[in-house]
């Protein structure tokens, strides 16, 4: 549930928040982003399973985000896309997920 509220408020900023951010930090946004979707989506999943824990989802939720800006600066700085590795890794758990949110909710509507 923490995880649902956060992207409502993260979303509502964004809509709400006239912020411009520089192109040159593009690629660091969106690893960033990347990851914080990534934790919502598997806070959404632990939710649904009965496993979620707050303290998991926030560390989780900085820490990738954190790391993921930090590599995607790290290969800028040294003249390789390793941003690239971070969007493919965090596409792909976010699908992941996002199949196992699918069928966990699916299968709550055929027990009712």
């Amino acid at each position: 549930m923490i995880a649902l509220i956060g992207l409502l408020i993260g979303v509502l900023m964004g809509m709400f928040l006239k912020v411009n951010i520089p192109d040159k930090f593009s690629p660091y946004i969106s690893v960033a982003i990347l990851a914080c979707l990534d934790s919502v989506f598997g806070a959404i999943r632990a939710y649904l399973s009965k496993n979620f824990q707050a303290d998991i989802f926030i560390s989780g939720f900085f820490g990738n985000a954190a790391l993921a800006a930090g590599l995607a600066y790290l290969g800028d700085r040294l003249g390789i896309p390793i941003y690239i590795a971070a969007v493919i890794v965090f596409g792909g758990r976010i699908f992941d997920n996002f199949a196992i949110i699918r069928r966990l909710l699916l299968e709550r509507t055929k027990h009712h």
